[in-house]
């Protein structure tokens, strides 16, 4: 059986960084990460990028050697992806804050508002309903992460988390801002609006975690494996007929949902900004859908039915 030899240079300046002599033809990108990481401990083998061209993709920890095109003699290009941090704790972070914020607002902690406001409560039932309502959508997450998500990519640049928080603590603490503040007013049509919008909000998010349970049960722990999601015996699941990403859908409905019940403008443009948003995530996994599997259900839409 010939062996290869593995030529690794660096992306950038395309020196030399590596070579990797008799590497069997059947070594997976994983395994040819852990020898460079053998020699460079400093890059560890989730912050590698191994490339065929420097300017090209990341190849998959999954591609074999001798299925790539390369010589018996191979060169590939690294790249360092940065200071990486797992996607759970990401996650944890990001989902953590918002429901910790949202509290501090709704209990009217000091310096919030006025002295006198401290630790005092509301005296409209619809913001005791919003506070159980947000604290429930975050509480949901943080229990899916933990429990429900299976991650194709175990980890993420740890410079991400910054900004992802940011996105998520700041518009957690301007909503709750304007909702818990003593002046806030309900919405226009009162309880017929408010229950509307809570059955909505709801229905949304049974959706939505209906969704990811089908989800993780198209993916064995452990695997990396990718099939096409089909409806299940769940009827919240029926919508895969019409959508690719049906989780964003519901997830849009309940923030929809919660805007009707607040009838609050920074919540609008949460959830405007959360569509624009989650319209790029849909549209990115519909095309990778359509590319890797020839038959993809040509019906399916990435995030409304038959709009978008």
């Amino acid at each position: 059986m010939k062996h290869y030899e593995v030529e690794i240079l660096d992306a950038k300046t395309k020196g030399k960084l590596c070579f990797l002599d008799k590497v069997e033809p059947n070594a997976t990108i994983g395994e040819i990460k852990s020898m460079f990481h053998k020699s460079h401990p400093k890059w560890y083998p989730t912050r590698q990028s191994i490339r065929l061209d420097a300017k090209g993709k990341s190849l998959k920890d999954e591609d074999v050697l001798q299925h790539l095109p390369v010589g018996t003699t191979a060169t590939l290009y690294f790249r360092d992806l940065g200071a990486q941090i797992s996607w759970v704790t990401v996650f944890l972070t990001e989902y953590a804050g918002p429901l910790l914020l949202y509290l501090m607002f709704y209990f009217r902690v000091p310096f919030i508002y006025a002295p006198k406001y401290d630790f005092t409560t509301s005296k409209h039932w619809v913001v005791h309903l919003a506070c159980m309502c947000h604290s429930f959508h975050y509480m949901k997450r943080l229990l899916e992460t933990l429990f429900v998500h299976r991650f194709s990519h175990g980890t993420m640049p740890l410079r991400n988390i910054f900004k992802n928080c940011t996105y998520y603590w700041g518009f957690a603490a301007w909503m709750a801002y304007y909702i818990n503040h003593p002046l806030y007013t309900p919405p226009i049509y009162g309880e017929q609006q408010i229950r509307l919008a809570l059955v909505m909000f709801l229905f949304c998010q049974i959706g939505n975690f209906s969704i990811h349970i089908a989800l993780r049960n198209l993916r064995p722990p452990g695997s990396k494996t990718r099939k096409i999601p089909y409806p299940t015996k769940n009827p919240f699941t029926w919508i895969f007929l019409l959508v690719s990403c049906p989780n964003y859908t519901y997830e849009l409905g309940s923030w929809l949902g919660f805007t009707l019940m607040t009838q609050c403008l920074p919540v609008a443009f949460f959830t405007v900004v959360g569509f624009f948003q989650m319209t790029v995530w849909a549209k990115g996994k519909h095309r990778s859908y359509l590319k890797e599997f020839r038959d993809y259900p040509p019906l399916r839409s990435p995030i409304l039915p038959f709009v978008l």
